[in-house]
């Protein structure tokens, strides 16, 4: 069983081909809500390839919790750890403008994910074969989290996304630690391939297109990514961790689950959408079979 711990948002795009001056108003062309946060995009993806997966989350008693709710349900997700608070839902209003994005994220709800919470989900958490966190939840509730993990000998995968909210101890907690490239330098504030040797087998770093990177404790081994015409990217890296996991889970080596994550995000950005384009299983292992 994965189990996720994190965010749940409604992202609200608006696309336009006028960018609005200060005091100004303008003509959209576009207008979508589409289910996301990086905690349910993670859980999503896992889902999708056959992982048994539950989430620990909050949303809002209003219109977007519930379908963010169903949205997870529908997906076969456990959803027994979703709570519902007085605070509203989390949301992601992205504003689309000439090939560039602007991204104001209010976390609503899932900012009352906190300690309290976890202890009521503790038995979901018991059992875990492996939990899977972000950082768009409070950092005290990671902090806890990865406290609970380490006595209960539970592996974590954390992806440090936004990396501002990283804390630099929780290396030694974890079991794998997934930032993209420059995340990877925000954190450790070099180039990752100086950084994967102090690691070895927990640090993945993933390189877009170019695919992905860890030291195997002897040498770095470079996954590559599967060249394919994108999209949209949008959770592509949501998209390789719930992938990750799975794989991972499933007895795969770091370097089949690597090389498995990486197919399932190429697959991810042919379509739009965070979670529109999450593959299932029978996808990946057709793509995976074409490269033998």
């Amino acid at each position: 069983m994965i189990t996720v711990i994190g965010s749940i948002n409604m992202d609200i795009a608006i696309r336009t081909d006028v960018f609005p001056k200060q005091g100004e108003t303008v003509l959209g062309n576009l207008f979508t809500t589409i289910p996301g946060g990086k905690g349910a995009n993670q859980a999503v993806a896992a889902a999708r390839l056959g992982s048994q997966v539950q989430m620990v989350g909050a949303v809002g008693q209003d219109a977007f919790g519930n379908e963010l709710y169903f949205n997870l349900k529908n997906e076969n997700i456990h959803v027994g750890g979703i709570e519902k608070t007085n605070n509203s839902t989390g949301i992601a209003n992205i504003l689309l403008h000439d090939n560039d994005n602007r991204i104001i994220v209010v976390p609503g709800a899932n900012f009352d994910l906190d300690q309290q919470m976890i202890e009521r989900h503790m038995d979901l958490i018991k059992q875990s074969s492996l939990v899977i966190l972000q950082l768009e939840i409070p950092v005290e509730t990671i902090d806890f989290v990865l406290d609970v993990c380490v006595k209960l000998s539970i592996p974590v995968l954390l992806n440090p996304a936004p990396a501002a909210n990283y804390k630099p101890e929780w290396i030694e907690k974890v079991t794998y630690l997934t930032p993209n490239e420059t995340e990877c330098e925000q954190i450790f504030g070099t180039d990752y391939e100086t950084v994967l040797k102090q690691y070895p087998n927990k640090l993945i770093v993933t390189l877009g297109g170019e695919g992905a990177a860890y030291f195997d404790g002897t040498k770095l081994v470079n996954v590559p990514g599967y060249k394919t015409k994108a999209l949209d990217t949008t959770g592509a890296g949501d998209t390789f961790n719930g992938a990750f996991a799975h794989a991972i889970t499933a007895g795969k080596t770091i370097e089949a689950a690597v090389q498995f994550a990486n197919i399932a995000a190429s697959l991810s950005v042919e379509k739009f959408g965070a979670q529109g384009g999450m593959p299932q299983i029978e996808k990946v292992n057709e793509r995976l079979e074409g490269l033998k």
